[in-house]
């Protein structure tokens, strides 16, 4: 419920602090005393957009605060996903600078207007002969039917897996598309495994191979340098080892004068053992030595093969190419298992498909069932105001698609007089008639969920007499479960609050101001009076006030 309302430069409002109860709450006040001003300024907390037009003093801020109490409405949900602290007792504020920027906070934490939006329709309600436009919306149609047959639960149920339906369509799509891909790429894919995969990757040593080619291809130059070494060793006047021979002979003459001539014999004795094994590997290699061309070819061949892909696939070593041939065996492997996970995700889309239509059709049976409840109470409540004549039909067809409240397609159909055809309620109410249609269908929701406060807007435009009286005992009706505030000028109506509110100007220091001002019983009987008969307030209209007062 609205608690409070403080309103600062606003308009015509230099500063305003009202208190409200709950109850029926009536707001009345001459034509044009400032009653749209009010009703400006909620609609600023309601997430409306501002301009520099709504400060009265451009230079000051203008600031609206409204207190609500939240603490039957069940909105922790509501402010967790809108990231806001909750509190029972909720204040939202609203600021407009001189510069036209605006400012909003909940419970002291800014938000954007959409943030205000989504809020503040669940806390007031302003119901005008505008707002009945919403009575024609499929989906409050909807929300109406399912109060009455208390599908909320279910509707809650048929979502959730209505986003896992939704999920499992994206998901399989998705696969499909990567699939469609992979087989696109699978021949492809497969050439290059194969092409890596013939070649022994894990046996080839890249740098002994490309050693083996070298010498394979130089092997006359090989053969030159080893007959020369031979020459040089065994040559019998400049050979290496008849040199280190004489050497050897020469110092063992005097091995035996020194022990270090003795180190040095023997040092050369080394030297010339060492020579001799060299010249023994030297003629190894050389009678071993072969020109082997088929050989050179196939070297030649391999390393051609193998620096093809490694340009190929753009890297530097045999470890890169056994990656790559690692990866495009899980691709291959992939699109064959592809198949799998299609017909799993599909197996769960008819499941989940099942199951939608299941739910669909419960609420679809819970509905008709409630139809002619709301039929019989909306034609009791219209006949009390002025309508006795009034009758509904409403009529489903099953759609082919999963809507988010289920399978329905809804005609409303209307009939305002005997014998008259039925036809959409959109096209065939006038605004009076939607207006109390409106009235009628809030009075029967409040009975089923809870609503926020409602503030009826002078929807008495061309009501009056025993109409008016009734109308008053509907909105009175309404007040026993929620918050309801009346603008009227009617005083049928008026007499029915619980609270009494007057909005008035009032000059001051040369300027207009609007005030609102709560009145006491006797000032009630004023207003009413007045109401009934003009500024003149002749005994009869002060009794006929008190009578509606009492």
């Amino acid at each position: 419920m609205l608690a409070s309302l403080y309103i600062q430069n606003y308009a015509l409002i230099s500063q305003l602090k009202a208190n409200f109860n709950n109850g029926l709450t009536i707001i009345t006040g001459e034509t044009g005393a400032g009653k749209s001003i009010l009703l400006g300024s909620l609609g600023m907390i309601m997430g409306k957009r501002a301009d520099l037009s709504a400060i009265g003093n451009t230079n000051d801020k203008c600031i609206i605060e409204a207190t609500f109490d939240v603490s039957k409405y069940k909105l922790q949900a509501l402010f967790k996903d809108l990231d806001l602290d909750y509190d029972t007792q909720t204040i939202i504020r609203r600021e407009i600078l001189p510069s036209g920027k605006s400012r909003a906070f909940v419970n002291d934490t800014p938000v954007n207007l959409e943030v205000l939006q989504t809020l503040s329709a669940n806390l007031i309600d302003i119901h005008s002969q505008h707002q009945t436009l919403e009575l024609t919306n499929d989906d409050f149609q909807f929300e109406i039917i399912d109060a009455l047959a208390e599908n909320q639960k279910l509707i809650a149920d048929y979502q959730l897996e209505l986003q896992n339906y939704k999920s499992y369509i994206s998901e399989l799509a998705q696969l499909k598309s990567e699939q469609a891909e992979a087989l696109k790429a699978l021949d492809y894919n497969q050439f290059l495994f194969n092409e890596l995969e013939t070649i022994n990757l894990e046996s080839i040593d890249l740098t002994v191979l490309e050693q083996e080619y070298e010498a394979l291809s130089n092997v006359e130059f090989i053969a030159e340098q080893l007959a020369s070494s031979s020459d040089l060793l065994n040559n019998e006047s400049i050979g290496l080892i008849a040199n280190i021979s004489v050497l050897k002979q020469t110092l063992s003459r005097i091995s035996n004068f020194s022990k270090n001539y003795e180190e040095l014999t023997q040092r050369v004795e080394s030297v010339l053992i060492e020579l001799k094994d060299v010249n023994i590997e030297v003629e190894d290699a050389s009678e071993n030595l072969e020109i082997n061309p088929s050989a050179l070819e196939a070297l030649d061949a391999q390393l051609k093969l193998i620096n093809n892909l490694l340009q190929k696939h753009n890297v530097e070593a045999i470890a890169d190419l056994l990656a790559i041939r690692e990866d495009l065996s899980v691709k291959i492997q992939n699109s064959f298992n592809n198949d799998k996970r299609i017909l799993k995700l599909e197996q769960a889309l008819t499941t989940s498909e099942k199951d939608l239509s299941n739910r669909a059709e419960s609420l679809h049976q819970r509905r008709q069932k409630a139809v002619p409840l709301l039929i019989k109470q909306l034609k009791q409540i219209l006949q009390n105001l002025g309508m006795p004549n009034a009758d509904f039909k409403l009529e489903f067809a099953k759609s082919k698609i999963f809507k988010s409240n289920g399978t329905d397609d809804l005609s409303f159909l209307f009939s305002a007089n005997k014998g008259s055809n039925f036809q959409l309620l959109k096209k065939s109410a006038s605004g009076g008639e939607l207006s109390r249609i409106m009235m009628a269908i809030k009075s029967i929701l409040s009975n089923y969920i809870q609503m926020p406060t409602i503030m009826f807007d002078e929807i008495d435009t061309g009501v009056s007499g025993e109409i008016a009286n009734k109308m008053a005992k509907v909105m009175k009706q309404l007040s026993n479960n929620l918050q309801v505030f009346a603008i009227t000028h009617l005083p049928q109506i008026a007499a029915k609050g619980e609270s009494h509110f007057k909005v008035f100007k009032e000059d001051i220091d040369a300027q207009t101001q609007t005030k609102l001002k709560l009145l006491d019983k006797d000032e009630r009987v004023v207003e009413i009076a007045q109401m009934l008969s003009g500024s003149s307030l002749p005994s009869s209209a002060i009794a006929h006030a008190k009578q509606l007062l009492n």
